[in-house]
């Protein structure tokens, strides 16, 4: 969604420099259309890099946990969750942000639902409502008027509202109605939606004056619904005053040549250039890690495979290493990936906040104000003990021997299973040392 709200950014500025004060409103309507579309689409792309990167994956890579302390004082503020808790926070926020838009559009479908069958003639498209401080609008094949217009005030407006159902502007709004309910958070995606409304209405007005209606009864009429709003978010209603200013203007412009759409050649390069930028972000998962942190150079690879991954122990390290506290014997060479996962008591939050409460900044490196990011590597053995504990990327000897201790204390895992067989299996965890 973070892509996608990149790529609708782009595109709406481009639509604003380029093509928003022109007449060709079917172009930019389509153009409009294509971008959200394109914007859902893209960052399902991901190019792969054919430069060889310079790590190694030493299986399940777990969120990172910070380790905070002051510089003149003993104790030790840790934060366990340091990227699980806030990440789930701003998904959790995001979701119900979902939730209460998509809940409002289906309400508003019903009300207008409601209006069809409460006032719905036979054989006739046209629903007479009360109440509602609107002129008239169209939705779901009806055109929706007030009874407190005159007879040929409501003629005129039906015949722009009529215009709105034959080029299908409902589809339109309810397509944007769900992109918005995805993109609640990004205010491109209702200035998207106030820009496709804008068309559907130029489109309206100009076919109503194509068909003779007179350009100075039509504005008069318009200028009389002013001050009137909206019955539905929905609709395009013919009184939006939001919209009544630019609509008079455009009624009025000069129509643009055909020659003006060769301005969208600019928009090939600046996709292009987007889509690679954007198609190279990758993700950091259970299986990656940021290449930008980690330099790894030791040991060899196998080759992967679908059922599982096999990753031979790297030479020692020049770091701290210890067996940990509940070892076996057993030469089998762990796994990086199993079909079934070890799984600590309570799951990776309730590990990952063990590792937090156990972990105590050495006191040595609070004195000397040091501080870095230290990846440990750790095997969940065939019994679930913890064994070959070392440090892949450390970043100062008592901070690294601190991360070797606490990962050897670990509880034991229920082992992971790779074709019903209890296997060892590699871990890692960033542990961060910082001083407030």
């Amino acid at each position: 969604m973070l892509k996608a709200a990149l790529y609708l950014t782009v595109f709406y500025l481009l639509y604003a420099i380029l093509l928003s004060s022109d007449t060709s409103y079917g172009r930019n309507r389509t153009f409009i259309l294509l971008s959200l579309v394109s914007a859902m689409i893209l960052p399902n792309f991901t190019l792969q890099n054919i430069k060889p990167l310079d790590i190694q994956f030493f299986g399940k890579f777990l969120s990172e946990v910070f380790i905070t302390a002051a510089p003149d004082g003993t104790e030790t503020l840790n934060s366990g969750l340091s990227a699980a808790a806030p990440v789930q926070i701003v998904y959790s926020i995001y979701i119900i942000g979902v939730i209460v838009l998509i809940f409002k559009l289906m309400v508003e479908l019903l009300n207008i639902l409601f209006l069809i069958v409460r006032g719905k003639n036979e054989g006739s498209r046209i629903i007479v409502f009360h109440g509602f401080n609107t002129a008239g609008f169209s939705a779901m094949g009806y055109i929706f008027i007030n009874s407190r217009l005159a007879t040929e005030e409501a003629s005129e407006i039906i015949k722009h509202e009529q215009n709105h159902l034959n080029r299908n502007h409902f589809v339109d709004n309810i397509f944007v109605e769900i992109i918005k309910a995805f993109q609640w958070f990004n205010p491109v995606a209702y200035l998207f939606n106030r820009s496709l409304r804008a068309i559907h209405e130029y489109q309206a007005d100009q076919e109503c004056l194509t068909s003779g209606v007179p350009l100075v009864n039509y504005q008069n009429l318009l200028l009389n619904q002013v001050f009137k709003s909206n019955a539905f978010n929905l609709n395009n209603s013919f009184s939006n005053p939001s919209l009544i200013k630019k609509r008079m203007i455009m009624m009025t412009k000069k129509r643009t040549s055909s020659l003006a759409s060769m301005k969208l050649i600019f928009v090939v390069p600046v996709i292009g250039v987007l889509f690679i930028i954007v198609s190279s972000f990758r993700e950091i998962n259970n299986q990656s890690i940021n290449r930008t942190n980690i330099n790894l150079n030791q040991g060899q690879t196998t080759s992967e495979t679908a059922s599982g991954e096999l990753l031979p122990p790297p030479p020692p390290l020049p770091f701290a290493e210890t067996t940990g506290n509940n070892t076996e014997g057993s030469n089998e060479i762990p796994y990086t990936s199993v079909e079934v996962m070890p799984e600590f008591p309570g799951g990776d939050a309730a590990l990952l906040k063990y590792i937090s409460e156990n972990t105590t900044y050495p006191e040595i490196a609070k004195k000397n104000n040091i501080r870095g990011k230290i990846i440990v590597r750790f095997c969940v053995t065939a019994k679930g003990g913890i064994t070959q504990v070392s440090v892949l990327h450390g970043a100062d000897p008592e901070l690294d021997a601190e991360a070797v201790r606490v990962v050897g204390t670990l509880p034991a895992f229920i082992p992971g299973k790779q074709n019903g067989k209890a296997v060892p299996v590699w871990y890692m965890v960033p542990i961060t040392f910082a001083l407030k």
